[in-house]
């Protein structure tokens, strides 16, 4: 089993590179389905899932090869190589690993007709159930019925129509908007996820060809069209390792460049390590983070974008936890979110669960202690924590941390980190 080895007292200085959104990259990699011919992505960071997408796709007939760059960012370019008529059926080995494959389900569908999907796997954060995926694709026309852990979903052409979601749920909105692209007629979705991921993948189906009006807001109309065609596309940059870059920094005292980090998404983030004492300058490629004090607890509570992101809800509690005073912090998208908080209390944070509301009691400095990683962004956490620990700390189960953060342990070491990555006896 691979462990972190990270000791405390580093301060986090220099410049890092962020690289495309893994939220997002995978999610062009499901839409590069709805073209024939070869779709080029650029700035898709170099992780895990990245690596089971590519395989879902291959399984689906396509060619799938990824190059990195070596700008020190951990990304590279993927290509697509989709023939003109792929496999309709993901095998349920890959699905259960990683949630982002049941995005290939709405292109499946609307170019081909069909599509077999195997039930996703995932992180466990809470229930994240596909009601809306389901009930969206059968309001364009499709029958979808569930046999033996799959999704079995068929349409001879999918119809416009107004879909009204539940949640403004990221992944239904992009399997909705990935469906409705190729639909006859005009597709409205109402309380649509707004995230900067929805806008991106917007933008390069609109490059493909289709007619997207909206992204970014409340509501988004998609007029069907007949055929798209494959494209050359840039990843928009990951927010969520800009934050957590930026948050590290904080936690730590130091001063850091994140290139490439794009400042408007990351406006209510900002905001707090503003009001926990920290200074923010937005730069022309990037953004950068300075704190010279203790930084002082600060309230979060998460919402979909444009509120605080969930995914940097454990750096905030970690913050928190090492901050002057005292901190709420609401959860209000998974209701698992808090399962990483029994860990940070074995490095000696001082907090208490009740229901979705955490108080988080800060203390000058954390104590070492082995920690499991529960999912991407807790393991990211519990690295910030050991950072601000006293000696050294074991964090397990980092393969979920390499689900998100490309070259974490290298990147973190050119901040001026000591953290090693060490093989540990089952």
């Amino acid at each position: 089993m691979e462990c972190f080895e990270v000791t405390g007292g580093a301060v986090l200085n220099g410049r890092v590179r962020v690289t495309g959104a893994k939220n997002s990259a995978l999610k062009l990699m499901a839409a590069a389905l709805l073209a024939t011919g070869t779709t080029t992505i650029d700035e898709v960071p170099d992780i895990l899932d990245v690596a089971i997408m590519s395989e879902v796709l291959r399984r689906l007939g396509c060619e799938v090869t990824y190059e990195r760059t070596g700008n020190g960012s951990g990304g590279g370019r993927v290509v697509v190589d989709v023939p003109e008529k792929p496999s309709t059926e993901t095998d349920y080995d890959l699905v259960r690993r990683m949630r982002a494959s049941i995005s290939v389900l709405g292109p499946l569908v609307a170019r081909c007709g069909s599509a077999r999907v195997a039930l996703p796997g995932g992180d466990a954060i809470g229930s994240r159930g596909l009601d809306m995926h389901i009930s969206g694709l059968e309001r364009l026309g499709a029958t979808i019925v569930s046999e033996h852990g799959f999704l079995i979903a068929t349409a001879p052409r999918l119809v416009g129509t107004s879909i009204w979601l539940d949640f403004p749920s990221v992944g239904a909105t992009e399997n909705l908007v990935m469906a409705a692209v190729l639909a006859s007629g005009t597709t409205v979705v109402d309380n649509a996820a707004r995230e900067p991921e929805i806008v991106d993948l917007c933008a390069m189906l609109t490059a493909m060809g289709a007619r997207i009006d909206g992204a970014g807001t409340s509501t988004i109309t998609v007029d069907g069209v007949d055929a798209l065609s494959p494209v050359s596309y840039t990843t928009v940059p990951d927010r969520i390792v800009s934050g957590t870059w930026a948050i590290g920094a904080v936690m730590t005292r130091g001063d850091v460049v994140v290139e490439r980090a794009v400042a408007d998404h990351l406006t209510v983030a900002l905001d707090k390590l503003t009001d926990a004492g920290a200074v923010v300058e937005v730069l022309p490629d990037g953004l950068r983070v300075s704190m010279n004090d203790r930084p002082r607890c600060v309230d979060v509570v998460t919402l979909p974008y444009p509120g605080f992101p969930t995914d940097l809800q454990p750096m905030a509690v970690a913050l928190a936890a090492v901050s002057t005073g005292t901190a709420l912090i609401t959860e209000n998208v998974f209701e698992g979110r808090f399962m990483f908080v029994n860990e940070l209390v074995r490095l000696g944070a001082d907090v208490r669960t009740d229901g979705h509301h955490a108080v988080v009691r800060g203390r000058e400095r954390l104590s070492s202690a082995p920690v499991v990683a529960t999912d991407i962004r807790a393991g990211a956490g519990l690295v910030l924590a050991g950072l601000v620990s006293d000696g050294i700390t074991e964090v397990q189960d980092v393969h979920h941390v390499d689900r998100g953060y490309p070259d974490f342990v290298q990147q973190l070491r050119g901040l001026g980190a000591t953290i090693e990555r060490t093989q540990r006896p089952d």
